[in-house]
């Protein structure tokens, strides 16, 4: 694994073979998206019932999905600034160090949010409880919105977004359905204009970086778009809220 932190230097990783799903006190869920419904229904029924599952996942949909088919179970949620990629197989980069808030999604988790976050604090993560993790979900997918599709579409990394036609002839579109989305369903009202900067603060921040969108496109893997822009035009279909922007980006994107 190589860091931020360490520059060029490698850290070898050692994963130690699971023993027993009886011993694990925290399953913490790292899938992509549209495969964590599938890899929990083979997990699950081994792992005790008190034990809390953290779900890692882009976008919106899947979370909601799993707290749904597992009501009873404490299943918490994760919103993360970290940066990393994956090069190759047996390489991870760590690349760029951020913040991680965790809240529940059930109502047995709220009870398990204490200690969850001190867990995941002993990785040496900044890790914050989160009250409204939904809220702070839908800050991510904001964003997320607003570069992955153009990255993938343009295959450029995130600052190249900025100056490119299709970003600028799409992106205050694009903020306005978002902003209606967000009243809708979080009750927050922010101004298109004020989200457009938010997407493009993160863009230029992380400039050079490859968006997981991407960079699932270049390695022929299924995206998360469904997730992300798709779950945006299903929620505009829920609503009432014409998304015509987040269906055109949904639909190139799945044409790649």
């Amino acid at each position: 694994m190589a860091s931020p932190d360490s520059g060029e230097a490698r850290k070898p990783i050692s994963i130690p073979a699971l023993q027993s799903t009886e011993k694990v006190k925290l399953l913490a869920v790292t899938t992509k998206a549209g495969d964590t419904l599938a890899a929990l229904s083979d997990w699950l029924p081994y792992i005790p019932e008190h034990t809390p599952v953290v779900l890692f996942q882009n976008g919106l949909g899947s979370q909601q999905a799993v707290a749904e088919r597992w009501p009873q179970r404490p299943i918490l949620a994760a919103s993360t600034t970290e940066g990393a990629n994956r090069p190759s197989q047996d390489v991870l980069v760590h690349a760029g160090a951020g913040d991680t808030w965790v809240g529940a999604l059930t109502v047995s988790a709220a009870e398990h949010v204490t200690g969850v976050v001190q867990q995941l604090a002993e990785t040496g993560l900044r890790i914050h409880a989160e009250d409204k993790i939904l809220q702070r979900l839908w800050q991510k997918l904001v964003v997320n919105a607003g570069i992955n599709p153009f990255t993938a579409l343009l295959d450029c990394p995130n600052g190249d977004i900025l100056a490119s036609p299709l970003y600028q002839q799409n992106i205050d579109g694009l903020c306005s359905e978002i902003s209606l989305l967000l009243q809708a369903e979080t009750s927050e009202a922010v101004a298109s204009l004020v989200l457009r900067e938010r997407i493009e603060k993160v863009a230029r921040n992380t400039a050079g970086n490859t968006s997981s969108m991407r960079a699932d496109v270049l390695a022929g893997r299924k995206t998360e778009i469904d997730f992300i822009n798709g779950y945006l035009v299903q929620c505009g279909k829920q609503r009432g809220i014409a998304t015509p922007v987040n269906q055109m980006l949904t639909d190139r994107v799945k044409g790649l």
